[in-house]
C-alpha cells in the first residue's frame, strides 16, 4: 500500500510509542506483587508515550494544533490542521497485564477526520486509514463485516465504570442490545473497538463518556472500510456528545435504533 508523508509520519510516532509501551509493559507484571502497584509507573509510562508522539508529529508538522489525552490542546498557527492524540487507550488493561491497548494518532483538516493510525504493540497489530486510500491492518486492505441482521451479530461495548457515566441508563441500553444479538463483547480500549468494526471482528459498537482522542482514527478507520459512524442518536456530533455508534449500513441503523429505546414499561 501507499501512504502519504503524513500518514507515514503518523505510522512512525506511533511505532515508537508503541516500542516504549512494549518496555514498560514488560515490567508491569513485575510490579503487580509491590505494594504500591504499578499505577504511577503506568502514569508515567502513558506520559512517555505522549512526549515521544507529540516529539515525532510536531517535528514533521510544527504549525498544527495538538490535542493530546495527557497535555491538552496546543495551539498551532496552521488553523486548519490538529494533531488528536491518545498514547495509551485502554490504561485500565494495561495496568493490568491485559495485553488490549493501543496508541492511536488521528490528523483532522477543517474539521474532518482525514487519516488515522491505531497501534497495539503487545499483538503487533498497526491499523491505518485515509480518507479516500481504504483501511488496512498491516498493509493488508480490511472491510467492515456483512452480516445484515443483529440476532447474527457480536457487539462490543463499553462499560460505565466507578464514579463515570450513567450506570443506569446504560444497564436499560444493554438490556436492549442483549435481547436481539448473539454476542456482547467488553474489551477495554474504544480505539481498538473502532478497528475491530473496521477489520470485521465484531459487527457493530457502541459506547458513551468518549473524548475525542478515544474515536478520531476510529472513525476514520470505519468510514474507509466501508462503515458507518455516528453519535448515539444517529447525528455527527461524536465529539461533542462525546458517543459513538458503529457498524455497517445495515447494523449502525439497527444499533442506533435498539440503543434509543425507552426505559421498558414495568
Amino acid at each position: 500500500m501507499a501512504r502519504s508523508a503524513l500518514l507515514n509520519v503518523m505510522v512512525q510516532a506511533a511505532l515508537k510509542a508503541g516500542k516504549s509501551l512494549s518496555r514498560d509493559f514488560g515490567e508491569v507484571q513485575n510490579l503487580q506483587v509491590s505494594v504500591k502497584g504499578p499505577g504511577d509507573f503506568v502514569s508515567q509510562a502513558d506520559l512517555k508515550a505522549e512526549k515521544i508522539v507529540r516529539e515525532e508529529l510536531m517535528k514533521a508538522r510544527p504549525t498544527y494544533d495538538f490535542l493530546g489525552e495527557e497535555g491538552g490542546e496546543e495551539k498551532g498557527t496552521d488553523g486548519a490542521h490538529r494533531w488528536i492524540v491518545d498514547p495509551l487507550d485502554g490504561t485500565t488493561n494495561f495496568l493490568h497485564g491485559i495485553p488490549q491497548f493501543a496508541v492511536s494518532i488521528a490528523l483532522e483538516r477543517n474539521g474532518e477526520i482525514v487519516a488515522g493510525v491505531i497501534f497495539n504493540p503487545a499483538t503487533d497489530e498497526l491499523f491505518t486509514a485515509e480518507r479516500g486510500g481504504g483501511a488496512f491492518l498491516n498493509d493488508r486492505r480490511i472491510r467492515v463485516a456483512a452480516r445484515k441482521t443483529l440476532p447474527d451479530c457480536v457487539i462490543a461495548c463499553g462499560v460505565p465504570h466507578l464514579g463515570r457515566g450513567n450506570h443506569g441508563k446504560f444497564l436499560v441500553e444493554l438490556r436492549h442490545v442483549m435481547g436481539e444479538v448473539s454476542g456482547i463483547r467488553r474489551m477495554g480500549a474504544a480505539a481498538l473497538d473502532l478497528a475491530y468494526v473496521a477489520a470485521g471482528r465484531v459487527d457493530g459498537f457502541w459506547e458513551a463518556n468518549l473524548s475525542p482522542w478515544d474515536i478520531a482514527a476510529g472513525i476514520v478507520l470505519i468510514r474507509e472500510a466501508g462503515g458507518f459512524v455516528s453519535d448515539m442518536k444517529g447525528g455527527q456530533e461524536m465529539f461533542a456528545t462525546n458517543s459513538v455508534v458503529a457498524g455497517n449500513e445495515y447494523i449502525h441503523k439497527a444499533l442506533v435504533e435498539v440503543v434509543n429505546r425507552p426505559v421498558p414499561s414495568k
